[in-house]
């Protein structure tokens, strides 16, 4: 059965173009915070049960996280990061059992983020630096019935993610990204509606 690719980020320019073939988007290096939060959105929720396992994919996605700076010492920082990559692992992205069931019929999940980004201000965040971005994202589930045919269906989610776009973002390490591209601070379990 031949697996469908994810879709690529809007830029060209990505971390790793080497995740797509795992069934996962690439990252963007981009200061554009529209291109960073449309393929943080849709990274959230693409992956290939037959193409990786899920605490990769979740380890992927940890290296998409920045620091908080909106907290002024390190140590609160790091435990604000863990917290929200926790919230992913917790709240956000498919679960553990779900992920099962769609691995024992060789299912995947492709997302793609439809219309326009609504932004929300982040509060406390004096510099104006981070962004809330809030889109519609339609989920394709594509699962292999028991006599090989593929049956996809599409169901749509709101969802948020707070980016940061600013010299003190911290880059993937040995990545071509530098500080000031756009890094993922949170996604919420709810979206922020303006």
């Amino acid at each position: 059965m031949p697996a469908s690719d994810p879709p690529t980020a809007a830029s060209s320019v990505v971390v790793d173009p080497s995740v797509a073939d795992r069934g996962w988007v690439p990252e963007p290096i981009t200061t554009d915070a529209n291109v960073y939060i449309r393929s943080a959105l849709e990274a959230a929720a693409t992956f290939d049960t037959q193409r990786s396992e899920r605490d990769a994919w979740l380890t992927y996605l940890d290296s998409w996280f920045t620091p908080d700076t909106r907290y002024a010492s390190e140590a609160d920082q790091q435990d604000a990061m863990s917290t929200a990559q926790l919230e992913l692992r917790q709240s956000v992205v498919l679960p553990e059992n779900d992920w099962t069931s769609l691995a024992g019929e060789d299912g995947r999940v492709t997302a793609a983020v439809h219309g326009d980004i609504d932004y929300t201000q982040v509060p406390e965040d004096k510099t104006g630096l981070m962004e809330i971005g809030t889109a519609d994202v339609v989920l394709t589930f594509t699962r292999v019935d028991s006599d090989g045919a593929e049956h996809a269906y599409d169901e749509q989610v709101r969802v948020s993610v707070q980016v940061l776009c600013d010299g003190e973002s911290v880059p993937t390490p040995d990545s071509d990204q530098q500080p000031g591209d756009c890094k993922i601070v949170r996604y919420f379990p709810e979206p922020m509606e303006p």
